[in-house]
């Protein structure tokens, strides 16, 4: 079975470099029509399910990249919940001390007031099982998932061959990770292999 995890396209959020997580914003016009522009190029096949996080990015570039196909929202795709660093960036966070030691711990702390890192990639890591489990018992051969950077890297990095830690998975803004999930291997293991990261 074929699978793409996608990024969501731009937002206003992205182009300022703040921390987008529970905010739900749409789509800037520099990300849809960088999106239209992926979508003419043809990058990411027709697929015969999609899902995706709940909050409009993403939402948004589903129905670009997939206009025929009913998007179902999966709402433990959602980003991390950035806490007191949600919708700030570096700039605005410099003089926060807990900032300061978040980044001195290579982003291993939890975020102040936040969701803690571990809980959110279990819960993306079960959101993505639910999916593929449900797509095998409908026989699927193809889907797309639309999600955030974060969600698609702990994903990645819980489920993907050749295994990489969680920041070895970035993903910038309209690409993607395809990948292949063979139902007696998911069964046995819980991997997926990966053909390609698509720009």
């Amino acid at each position: 079975m074929e699978i793409y995890l996608i990024r969501h396209g731009k937002t206003r959020g992205n182009l300022e470099g703040r921390y987008i997580g529970s905010t739900d914003e749409p789509l800037c016009p520099q990300g849809r029509s960088e999106l239209a522009e992926r979508k003419n190029k043809r990058i990411f096949p027709p697929v015969a399910y999609v899902f995706s996080s709940p909050l409009k990015r993403c939402l948004e570039t589903a129905e670009i990249f997939f206009p025929d196909r009913k998007v179902c929202p999966i709402d433990g795709l959602r980003e991390c919940d950035f806490g007191d660093f949600e919708n700030k960036n570096y700039q605005e966070l410099a003089e926060d001390f807990r900032y300061q030691r978040w980044i001195d711990s290579n982003g291993t702390l939890p975020f102040p007031a936040g969701e803690k890192q571990d809980k959110f990639r279990k819960r993306c890591a079960a959101a993505f099982a639910e999916i593929v489990n449900e797509l095998f018992r409908e026989k699927a051969v193809s889907a797309a998932v639309v999600a955030h950077g974060g969600t698609i890297m702990s994903i990645m990095e819980r489920y993907a061959e050749p295994e990489k830690s969680f920041y070895n998975w970035q993903i910038k803004n309209g690409e993607g990770y395809h990948i292949v999930a063979d139902e007696v291997a998911w069964q046995k293991k819980r991997r997926v292999q990966v053909i390609e990261y698509i720009k």
